[in-house]
C-alpha cells in the first residue's frame, strides 16, 4: 500500500481531481452492478470527464457531518478504537486502485466503514451487497484482513456488521475493475443499458440520422422482442397502477389524506396555471415565431 496524497490539507476540487486517476472505494458496487442508484455509464462518462457528480446533496452532507457519531458508536459499543487516515491510498500492484477510507481500527488489522441512510432502511441480516463491495475493495488496496461496516439508519437504528476479508472476491472484483479502467483509458464506454447516461452518450454520438437503411445483425430480433415484451408489460404495470389508484381515490372520497399503518395516501388540490401556447401563436404570430427555438432529436421506435 501506497500513500498517493494527504488529505490533510485538501480541498475538495483537488480531492475531487484525484479521485479522477483511479477507482475507489464507493466505484466497485457500481462496476459489479451492485450500486442501486448507479450504472457503469454514469460512471464511465464521470471518470472520463464527460459528466459530473460533484454537486453536493444533503445526503452527502449529513453523511460527513454524523459520521464522526457513527464511529464514535462504534467505539461506545464495541470497546475499539478507531483513528483517522487522512490519506488517498494505493495499491501497491494496480495504481489505478484508490482508497479514501474512513477510519482504521487500533490495535487490529481492520477498518470501519461509516454510513448513514433512510429509515427505509431494512436489515436481514448480512451486509448489503454495494457496502460490502466497497469495504472489499479498501481490504484489497489495504492489505488489511477485516472490514466493520456501521450503518445509522433514519438516525434513530444502528446496525454493525464485520466484513472478513474474501481473497477469491478480491481477484474477482480486481478483474472487473481493471477492465472497467481500461474502458475510461481507451475512451470506449461500457456495454450499453436501460440507464439515462447511455441514452445520453448515444445521443451524444450519433447526434443526427443518415436517411439510409442497413440490416441489421442477427441478434437484434432477441432485441427487439425484448423491447416487445417489456411494452406489454408497461402496459400491465400501468393498468395494475392506475386500477390501485383510482381504488384508493374512491377510499379517500372528499378527504385528503389517509393512513394505512406507516404510509400516506394523499389526494391533494394542486393549483397551477398554464402558458396558452395555441391562443398565443394565433393573436401574437410574429412574436410567437421570434422567440421559437428550433431543436432536432432522434425519436425511436419499432413498428
Amino acid at each position: 500500500m501506497k500513500v498517493l496524497a494527504s488529505t490533510l490539507e485538501m480541498t475538495r476540487d483537488e480531492w475531487l481531481e484525484i479521485r479522477r486517476q483511479g477507482l475507489g472505494g464507493s466505484d466497485a458496487p457500481v462496476i459489479l452492478g451492485v450500486n442501486p442508484w448507479r450504472s457503469q455509464m454514469d460512471l464511465w462518462l464521470e471518470k472520463t470527464g464527460q459528466y459530473s457528480e460533484d454537486e453536493d446533496n444533503e445526503a452527502m452532507y449529513w453523511g460527513r457531518k454524523l459520521e464522526e457519531v457513527v464511529a464514535a458508536e462504534f467505539t461506545g459499543r464495541t470497546g475499539k478504537k478507531v483513528q483517522r487516515r487522512n490519506a488517498v491510498l494505493q495499491h501497491d500492484d494496480y495504481p489505478w486502485m484508490l482508497a479514501n477510507v474512513d477510519r482504521l481500527v487500533v490495535g487490529e488489522h481492520s477498518g470501519l466503514e461509516c454510513k448513514t441512510t433512510s429509515a427505509f432502511f431494512t436489515d436481514d441480516g448480512t451486509c448489503p451487497a454495494h457496502y460490502y463491495a466497497q469495504v472489499q475493495h479498501y481490504m484489497a488496496v489495504t492489505g488489511r484482513d477485516l472490514w466493520y461496516v456501521a450503518i445509522l439508519a433514519g438516525g434513530q437504528r444502528f446496525y454493525l456488521y464485520t466484513v472478513p476479508r474474501s481473497e477469491e472476491y478480491i481477484s474477482g472484483l480486481i478483474r472487473e475493475e481493471e477492465a472497467f479502467w481500461n474502458l475510461v483509458l481507451t475512451g470506449k464506454p461500457p456495454e450499453f443499458d436501460g440507464s439515462e447516461a447511455s441514452a445520453k452518450v448515444l445521443s451524444r454520438m450519433y447526434p443526427e440520422g443518415r436517411d439510409e437503411e442497413i440490416e441489421l445483425p442477427p441478434d437484434a430480433f432477441a432485441l427487439v422482442q425484448q423491447y416487445d415484451d417489456a411494452v406489454e408489460a408497461e402496459k400491465v404495470a400501468i393498468d395494475l397502477k392506475n386500477e390501485a389508484a383510482n381504488k384508493l381515490k374512491a377510499m379517500l372520497g372528499d378527504c385528503a389524506r389517509g393512513f394505512i399503518y406507516d404510509r400516506k395516501v394523499t389526494w391533494t388540490n394542486v393549483a397551477q396555471k398554464r402558458f396558452d401556447t395555441k391562443r398565443f401563436q394565433k393573436e401574437h404570430e410574429n412574436l410567437y415565431q421570434e422567440y421559437c427555438r428550433e431543436s432536432t432529436f432522434r425519436r425511436f421506435s419499432i413498428k
